[in-house]
C-alpha cells in the first residue's frame, strides 16, 4: 500500500526549497466537501494522508483505508478530536469482499458515498525492474494493488454513488502511467492501466453523474519513494527533470484530488491531472 510522510527541509532526501513542509503549504480550509463522505485507500499516510486531513478540513467524513494500524488509528484519533469525521478500516485493496464490507459499513453508518480515492499503490523491487528481469509473480503483485484494486474501488463505489445521483472516483496513477522510464515495467503497465481503465469508466458512467478521473504525480517525497530518494544520484536526476526545483510534496497531490473530488469540477471526468512541478513540459 501507499504509505508516507511528511518531510521537513532538514531531512537529506528532500531539496532545500522554502516550500518544504506541509504547513507553507496549506490553505485556509473552507466547506468545498461539506456533507459528503469518502473512502481515501493509502490513507494513513504520504499522499493518503494528506489527503485525509484536507477532506476532513472541508467538511467531509472520510474512511481512512490502510494496513498501517498504528497510522490509521492515530490519524483517526487526531482528525476525531473535535466529533466524529474520520474512521480507519485495516484494508486489503486487492479483496473484492473487503471493499464490499467497507462500502457496506459506510452506508448503514453514513447513508451515502460520494468519494472514493484509490490512492494506495506499491513499487519497490517488485515494480521497478526492467523488462527482460521482470518475475511474473512480481508483476502479478504490482498489478494487483497499483491497477486492479483501481478496478474493484471504482466498481465497488458505484451502486452506492448511484444511490446520491452521482459522486467522484478519483484514481491516483503516476508521471511514470504516462512516460516511459530506465527501468520500472511493472510500474509503468499498472499505473498506465489505471490511467487508461480511469477512462473507460467516465465515458461508461457519465450519464450517471459519476464522475472518474486520474491524477498523476510527478517526483514526490513520501515513504515508498524514501529508498530511491535518500541516493544522492538518483534524488539529484530527478530533481534536475522538475524544472519547478523541487520535488513533490503529498500536500502539492492533495489539493488536485480534492479538486476532482469536490463539485468544482462538475463537468470533468476522464482527465488527466498531472501535477508534477513541470517534468512533462520538458
Amino acid at each position: 500500500m501507499t504509505v508516507g510522510v511528511i518531510f521537513g527541509p532538514d531531512q537529506n532526501n528532500v531539496s532545500d526549497h522554502p516550500t518544504s513542509s506541509i504547513e507553507e503549504l496549506e490553505m485556509p480550509s473552507g466547506n468545498r466537501l461539506e456533507g459528503k463522505t469518502a473512502i481515501v485507500t493509502g490513507g494513513a499516510s504520504g499522499i493518503g494522508e494528506a489527503t485525509s486531513r484536507l477532506f476532513s478540513q472541508e467538511g467531509a467524513r472520510v474512511v481512512i483505508a490502510d494496513i498501517d494500524d498504528a497510522k490509521g488509528n492515530a490519524l483517526e484519533t487526531e482528525l476525531n478530536k473535535d466529533g466524529e469525521v474520520a474512521l480507519y478500516r485495516n484494508f486489503n485493496v486487492t479483496q473484492e469482499s473487503r471493499w464490499i464490507e467497507v462500502v457496506d459499513e459506510v452506508m448503514d453508518r453514513w447513508g451515502r458515498l460520494d468519494i472514493v480515492v484509490n490512492n494506495a499503490g506499491m513499487s519497490g523491487v517488485k515494480g521497478r525492474a526492467t523488462v527482460e528481469n521482470t518475475i511474473v509473480e512480481n508483476w502479478d503483485t504490482v498489478f494487483a494493488v497499483n491497477s486492479t484494486a483501481v478496478m474493484l474501488g471504482t466498481k465497488t463505489a458505484i451502486p452506492a454513488m448511484r444511490k446520491n445521483g452521482g459522486g467522484s472516483v478519483v484514481n491516483v496513477s503516476s508521471i511514470f502511467g504516462i512516460v516511459g522510464s530506465p527501468g520500472g515495467a511493472a510500474y509503468h503497465a499498472s499505473k498506465g492501466a489505471a490511467r487508461t481503465f480511469s477512462r473507460a469508466a467516465a465515458v461508461q458512467y457519465a450519464p450517471e453523474n459519476i464522475r472518474v478521473n486520474s491524477v498523476h504525480p510527478g517526483f514526490t517525497d513520501t515513504p515508498m519513494t524514501l529508498d530511491i530518494h535518500s541516493q544522492k544520484e538518483i534524488h539529484d536526476d530527478r530533481l534536475a527533470m522538475t524544472p519547478m526545483g523541487r520535488l513533490g510534496l503529498p500536500m502539492d497531490i492533495a489539493y488536485g484530488i480534492l479538486y476532482l473530488a469536490s463539485e468544482e469540477s462538475a463537468w470533468v471526468t476522464g482527465t488527466e491531472l498531472v501535477i508534477d512541478g513541470g517534468e512533462i513540459a520538458w
